[in-house]
């Protein structure tokens, strides 16, 4: 991967959310519909592919880390807000990077 610049990082929005509402997009292998809270910056929701290691009901609750000034995409089964942070494949699965205790909603990660 190019390097890149401490001004191309500050360019991102990272915020901390909780998962308010998950479900399985039954038309997709891999998609997850989730809904985010951000708390004061309102809800996003987004669609992240890892069906295949989370069940929807598991996710509910959940802190996250979200990209949240990433552009919104359309989707064949919506429009994607943003995007959370997760480390993985295909392979091995997807797993959610979490805040530690104490980070709430909308806060920003430094």
């Amino acid at each position: 991967m190019p390097e890149i610049t401490i001004e191309d990082f500050i360019k991102l929005d990272l915020r901390i959310a909780r998962v308010k509402k998950a479900e399985s997009v039954e038309e997709a292998d891999k998609l997850l519909k989730l809904e985010l809270d951000l708390g004061p910056l309102g809800c996003k929701t987004i669609f992240a592919g890892m069906k295949q290691t989370y069940k929807p009901e598991s996710l509910i609750n959940k802190m996250v880390v979200c990209v949240n000034n990433l552009k919104d995409r359309k989707m064949r089964f919506g429009t994607s807000e943003g995007m959370i942070l997760a480390a993985g494949d295909d392979e091995i699965g997807i797993f959610i990077l979490s805040p530690d205790q104490g980070a709430e909603p909308g806060m920003q990660v430094r």
